[in-house]
């Protein structure tokens, strides 16, 4: 057990050394990165999704409604540090957070 107890601290220490080189690179280009985006519920031509973006100094995780004859609309939105954001991610979904390292990791090497 004491492996994995490791391997996750390494997870997450990589992926906020990640989210640091991911900020700096939005600090240059001035272009957020969208760290993940999944659609949680749809009817007919609406539907409600999780965008997840990462800015020169925060991650905000926006829940939106839009779609249809539905003006988008914010339903909730969570801004975390850099240093917040992987515990709460690996928390909520640890296929979520290596989606997100595999993508941080494809822009950055």
């Amino acid at each position: 057990m004491p492996k994995q107890i490791t391997l996750d601290g390494w997870l997450l220490s990589h992926f906020q050394v990640l989210l640091k080189r991911g900020s700096a690179h939005v600090a240059r280009t001035k272009l957020p990165i969208v760290l993940y985006r999944t659609t949680m519920e749809e009817e007919g031509e609406s539907y409600q999704e999780t965008v997840c973006t990462l800015t020169e100094s925060y991650v905000i995780v926006q829940v939106v409604t839009s779609g249809g004859g539905i003006p988008p609309s914010f339903q909730q939105q969570i801004v975390f540090t850099i240093e917040e954001f992987p515990a709460w991610l690996v928390k909520k979904s640890r296929d979520l957070l290596l989606s997100c390292v595999d993508l941080l990791e494809e822009q950055f090497s």
